[in-house]
């Protein structure tokens, strides 16, 4: 049964007489019936007025059952003697006695509840539903489902803990305990009145939890300036849990003032805030209303052809070396096509701004950031495809397609255990025949040390890597030309290898020829990870 019975008649007439509305009555009632808080707000003020009323001793219900979950109950325990007879100074307030039922229901019409400052009164109406949806619907969101989430001013723990205190005593009098958690938590019993609503007025089901990162996030922000320094006395009672953060306006976050409540003793907690909690004058302000949908990503593989276009923007203390890069000749219609607010680009590896992507190309992905739109069918995806292609000859993609995030982790699976083709055109001071290079197609899974390349050690940690070249094959072209074809470990520096890099690389053509060796081109001939699927 998820109804009021006559040991809640206390709990309704003290929380009745000092402001508090109906709903968070029922909170502190320990009622866990969904559909009672769903109940029209006038209704449930009629139906406890008339609760109090009744004087039978039998236990009578307010309203139908429900069928819901099983409720928290009140624990029927012996109380601690002694915990419970504080008042303001270290003492709970006396509230007027209440043997006449009249002055409960005289003293209940409070506009604004002194425990949730109207979240439980007026936000949970049609009107602000509406308003709600309203900002939903003039975003153009695209989405099948939805979490909402609301944030609460902090200082709605502080009066909540008021009130437990309150109610506590109370019920030490009849010989029960009231724990804590017990309590109807308010986000619990909001969402349980505003899911169903926003469910039927966005034609999506609502969601209580993150269960899927991808879901569409409907979230308000609260606030009440008339009681924001409620919960200062806390920084002085307990200072270690105020404690300044870089991303935080305030050190009073609902965190660390829950934090401090549960460290703080009751008889100093009610010498500084009064039990019960005053009545405000004001409701909360929803500060914002905010949509954000879960990111969408997209990947493929892209070939690289211009020895003069980087992967990434190339900047360098604020300048812009070049004007475009492979990121951005590829995001840029995809930002546009999702209604997107921003993007995050990963590869499997790098190349150089002077190095090709040749072959089937290296596979990529890009992460979506809040995008608007994010139904498309595999034609769709085939158009944006071609639309990137013809927009640039220095790049193109292939296989392009939408992904999970988890299948991301695919392409950065084994990237030390991966193998990469390339093709090399080398250069050498001494003239060489055919048989100079002849003996490097011999020679199998050679083992190189390198020492982190000057060219890139201002952004990468000083150490020795071992590499190994499995393959070589060697093409000649005149007494100073060659080109070679390599299949390499992932992370091997190829221009290192060439040339040495002033002996930081052991061994390299350079060393192995016995002479000095430069690359002038390098190409990127094969990634070998199988991701995304071929299409």
């Amino acid at each position: 049964m998820s109804s009021l019975t006559e040991k809640d008649r206390p709990i309704v007439q003290l929380l009745l007489s000092s402001g508090t509305c109906p709903r968070c009555i029922l909170r502190f009632c320990c009622v866990g019936s969904q559909t009672l808080y769903r109940r029209p707000y006038k209704d449930l003020m009629k139906d406890l007025k008339e609760f109090l009323k009744n004087n039978e001793e039998k236990e009578d219900t307010v309203c139908f059952d429900v069928v819901d979950p099983p409720c928290k109950r009140i624990r029927l325990e012996h109380t601690e003697e002694g915990s419970d007879d504080l008042n303001h100074n270290g003492a709970l307030q006396q509230i007027p006695p209440l043997n006449n039922e009249n002055t409960a229901t005289e003293n209940s019409a409070v506009k604004v509840c002194n425990v949730c400052l109207g979240i439980l009164q007026e936000f949970c109406e049609v009107d602000f539903v509406k308003k709600v949806c309203q900002k939903v619907n003039s975003a153009d969101y695209q989405f099948t489902s939805f979490v909402f989430s609301v944030s609460l001013p902090p200082q709605l723990s502080v009066r909540e803990c008021a009130a437990w205190l309150l109610v506590k005593q109370e019920m030490g009098k009849l010989d029960l305990s009231l724990a804590k958690d017990d309590i109807v938590q308010l986000k619990e019993a909001y969402k349980w009145i505003i899911h169903p609503q926003l469910s039927e007025e966005l034609g999506g089901p609502a969601f209580r939890c993150f269960k899927n990162l991808g879901l569409f996030e409907v979230s308000v922000v609260f606030a009440h300036p008339e009681t924001e320094e409620e919960c200062h006395f806390l920084a002085t009672a307990c200072p270690d849990c105020f404690k300044p953060a870089k991303n935080k306006q305030s050190v009073f976050t609902r965190m660390a003032v829950i934090k401090a409540l549960e460290k703080i003793k009751e008889e100093d907690f009610l010498k500084h805030f009064p039990c019960p909690p005053s009545s405000p004058k004001n409701l909360c302000v929803p500060l914002e209303i905010q949509c954000n949908n879960g990111a969408v990503f997209v990947a493929g593989r892209y070939n690289k052809y211009s020895r003069n276009l980087p992967q990434t923007p190339w900047i360098i203390d604020g300048e812009r070396k070049l004007e475009s890069s492979v990121e951005e000749l590829i995001s840029e219609h995809l930002i546009a096509e999702f209604k997107a607010d921003s993007f995050n680009f990963s590869s499997s590896g790098r190349e150089d701004v002077d190095v090709r992507t040749l072959g089937n190309g290296r596979p990529f992905a890009i992460e979506l950031v809040n995008p608007r739109r994010i139904h498309f069918t595999a034609e769709e995806m085939k158009g944006l495809q071609q639309t990137i292609n013809k927009s640039s000859d220095k790049i193109q993609v292939r296989d392009l397609q939408l992904v999970t995030r988890e299948a991301i982790g695919r392409m950065k699976e084994g990237e030390e255990e991966k193998t990469k083709s390339y093709s090399a055109l080398i250069w050498t001071d001494k003239a060489i025949q055919e048989e100079d290079i002849a003996f490097l197609d011999d020679i199998k899974e050679l083992k190189l040390d390198q020492k982190t390349p000057l060219r890139v050690l201002h952004r990468r940690p000083l150490a020795v890597r071992c590499r190994i070249i499995h393959t070589m094959k060697a093409e000649y072209i005149d007494e100073h030309h060659f080109r070679l074809h390599l299949k390499t470990q992932a992370g091997t520096y190829i221009k290192e290898f060439v040339h040495g890099d002033f002996g930081r690389t052991k061994p390299n053509i350079g060393s192995l020829l016995n002479r000095t060796a430069d690359i002038l081109e390098l190409d990127v001939e094969s990634v070998d990870v199988d991701w995304p699927p071929t299409l």
